[in-house]
């Protein structure tokens, strides 16, 4: 018997960063924690196998009503990290697309904090501090910048001359005020939204300096080894809004002590797309803190791959892959 044969697309770095905007990604990560929050969707928390060279991590998941299944894979060793998404069709088991993923990661982790920030930050927020001013970083401004008006990003790194050319990149890029923090303290006074995406192993700030009404988003802390935040901080944050509890009891740095100490229950954390479909309430008052705590999940990778190989096969982008089913 003669084996069928589809046509799945390769689409590199070059051709994801052709396609993929923040708008997009914004879009596909609501929908597909939509989709989880009403059981159209299924997401296994990350799994590593590690040698001493060399970690691989893998994310998978399924959308059947974008007809995908699928897993991201990628490597993280001394000479780099290296990402791939494989998406399959959920209805037959056919692969669609292989995607090289670096771009394709960074920009739906910063959408992530894009729609918690939607969600769960004040109207009127104009005024973000950021903690890092690597390649994530860029996804994180982009994204806050999509969903509330700022008037100015403080940003603050431990490499001073990384920092200032990170600060001029984005204010060109954005057409936005962004500007080096001399110290932690004074990227969150004066802040409406404080975001974290580092790879910090001990707590970034003072939660004495938080404003009431302030919103935060911890993306960097998604291991046992990583914590942004203190328990000081956690202790003046309600409600805490995690991407998926799987995850978060899984690898969420930043509240495992806590929940560990029994400081924190499991039951007081809140899934973001229950709040996007209004099952539990995002922020209640002006002057609440709220915390999002992003770990990443497949489903967001899927649901962008989903739409960028649409868009590619629009377009004529990629490289078809014979493939036997």
């Amino acid at each position: 018997m003669s084996r069928l044969k589809w046509e799945a697309l390769f689409l590199s770095e070059e051709d994801v960063e052709k396609l993929l905007t923040m708008p997009l990604a914004l879009a596909a990560v609501e929908a597909a924690h939509l989709d989880l929050a009403s059981m159209q969707a299924c997401d296994v928390p990350r799994q590593r196998t590690r040698l001493p060279q060399t970690t691989l991590h893998i994310l998978q998941g399924a959308l059947p009503q974008l007809d995908a299944i699928g897993y991201k894979a990628y490597t993280s060793n001394r000479s780099g990290v290296r990402f791939l998404v494989h998406l399959y069709r959920a209805s037959d088991g056919s692969l669609r697309a292989v995607l090289e993923a670096d771009r394709l990661g960074m920009m739906r982790t910063g959408a992530a904090s894009g729609v918690a920030t939607r969600w769960l930050a004040r109207p009127d927020a104009r005024v973000a501090g950021v903690f890092g001013a690597g390649w994530q970083a860029e996804g994180q401004i982009e994204a806050i910048a999509a969903v509330r008006p700022l008037q100015r990003v403080k940003v603050y790194a431990r490499h001073a001359g990384r920092l200032a050319a990170f600060c001029t990149k984005m204010s060109e890029r954005l057409a936005l005020e962004v500007i080096a923090a001399a110290s932690p303290e004074e990227v969150v006074r004066g802040s409406d939204i404080v975001s974290t995406v580092t790879t910090s192993a001990t707590p970034l700030f003072n939660g004495e300096w938080l404003a009431p009404g302030t919103h935060i988003n911890a993306a960097g802390s998604n291991s046992l080894i990583r914590r942004e935040l203190g328990e000081d901080v956690l202790k003046r944050c309600s409600p805490i809004v995690v991407d998926s509890l799987a995850t978060a009891l899984c690898e969420a740095g930043d509240l495992l002590p806590l929940l560990e100490k029994g400081r924190l229950q499991a039951r007081q954390l809140i899934e973001l797309g229950d709040v996007i479909c209004g099952r539990q309430t995002g922020r209640s008052t002006p002057e609440e803190i709220t915390l999002f705590e992003s770990q990443g999940m497949a489903v967001q990778d899927l649901a962008l791959a989903v739409r960028l190989e649409a868009l590619a096969r629009e377009r004529g982008l990629g490289v078809e892959l014979p493939y036997g089913g």
